[in-house]
């Protein structure tokens, strides 16, 4: 069977962006194509620069100084986390195996909860000042740079994608901010030879996947100063976050997401677990659960935050399928009930601590009204860990206006 002529350009064109975003071409989307647009030469990357900067460092350090609420309770919280404990072990291994759902589980939840240990132990560091903490964040990221290889089975782009996204926020700010770390060229060497070819190609499976694996990719080449895969990431990025979220601007249906042969209607019903009336902020798997949009939600808030960061805003392009996403499933997750136009009138909930960086970046800084988020942020806090790779973001994100 020959692929259709669609499914050719597709492919073709997910190509040509990778290879132009290599040459500092700069993208914006519309439905499934892409217009480059030819930009002046990348300035330098600003460190500590991934999801956090020392602004944002500061502003929290002094919110918590000041026994400010709720900085004070999420960083309660934080310390109080077996992430932040000074006499964990870390558990690295050579290959970490995953399979569906973390089964088997060989190093999985060891890698992700010593990645987010390390963090954890970084973000202590900076607001104590107790320098044990940060030596701790660099053992953990020592011992792992010292062995791990590989990850292998079904899971292993998805697991590649949550730890890589967390290992770069504890690395920029030991490196950028703490400074003495002997074996920090080898974390870097693994970032690029172990994570980072795996996570940039992207992959055709769920939008969670592969937003958190552009995460990773976009977090390890700020790391890396890697202008090239840092270009190619954001690329691919925008075309899946496009077509992630719904909006009434897209047209009858939702984009056609950047790989994985999907170019009917039938097809992108399927894909989208069955769901054929699309509203705004629906997400393609709103209806299989909304653990995993919350994740895909997230991935995508935190790529915008780095890249504003970075100086390249994507908020604006992102702020109405960011602000409707999350005001639909909050509403739900307030107690709103489900149409039978949504997903039969029934809904698997569970958002997650996923909401304060948006919340933060569309509410609080752009003056966006979000009445529903509001209403779940404030009673989620403070925001804690999913154990995967969103932590401390009422702690780092709440009210930062940095």
């Amino acid at each position: 069977m020959h692929p259709s002529p669609r499914r050719s350009l597709l492919a073709a064109g997910t190509v040509l962006v990778a290879l132009l975003a290599t040459a500092g071409v700069r993208f914006v989307a519309h439905a499934d194509t892409v217009a480059p647009v030819r930009v002046a030469a990348a300035a330098a990357f600003s460190h500590p620069g991934v999801l956090l900067n020392r602004a944002q460092l500061d502003f929290v350090k002094g919110r918590v100084a000041a026994k400010a609420q709720p900085w004070t309770a999420a960083y309660g919280q934080m310390m109080a986390s077996r992430y932040a404990s000074l006499s964990r072990t870390p558990k690295p291994r050579a290959i970490v195996e995953c399979g569906s759902y973390s089964n088997p589980d060989n190093g999985c939840t060891d890698e992700r909860e010593d990645a987010i240990a390390a963090y954890t132990d970084a973000l202590a560091w900076y607001i104590t000042g107790d320098t044990a903490y940060a030596a701790k964040s660099i053992a953990l990221m020592d011992a792992w740079s010292a062995t791990i290889r590989s990850h292998t089975n079904s899971n292993a782009p998805l697991q590649t994608g949550w730890a890589g996204s967390v290992w770069p926020r504890a690395a920029e700010i030991i490196k950028h901010a703490y400074g003495n770390w002997p074996n920090q060229a080898r974390f870097a060497t693994m970032l690029r030879t172990v994570y980072l070819p795996v996570v940039i190609p992207g992959i055709h499976s769920n939008g969670n996947w592969e937003l958190s694996m552009m995460e990773a990719a976009v977090g390890i080449a700020v790391h890396l100063d890697d202008r090239a895969g840092y270009d190619r990431a954001i690329a691919r990025f925008r075309l899946r976050a496009a077509s992630y979220l719904y909006v009434t601007a897209d047209g009858a249906q939702p984009r056609y997401p950047p790989a994985g042969g999907i170019d009917t209607r039938a097809e992108l019903i399927s894909y989208w677990q069955g769901q054929s009336t699309f509203v705004d902020g629906l997400s393609q798997e709103t209806c299989r659960d909304f653990t995993h949009t919350g994740y895909g939600i997230s991935a995508i808030a935190h790529v915008a935050e780095t890249s504003r960061i970075q100086g390249g805003d994507r908020y604006p392009e992102l702020q109405d399928r960011l602000r409707h996403a999350l005001g639909l499933h909050t509403k739900f997750e307030n107690g709103t009930a489900v149409p039978a136009s949504i997903c039969g009138g029934t809904v698997t909930k569970g958002l997650g601590p996923i909401t304060e960086v948006a919340f933060n970046a569309l509410h609080n800084r752009l003056g966006i009204a979000m009445a529903n988020t509001e209403t779940y942020t404030l009673a989620k806090r403070p925001q804690g860990s999913n154990n995967l790779f969103v932590a401390w973001e009422t702690l780092t994100h709440a009210g930062n206006p940095a």
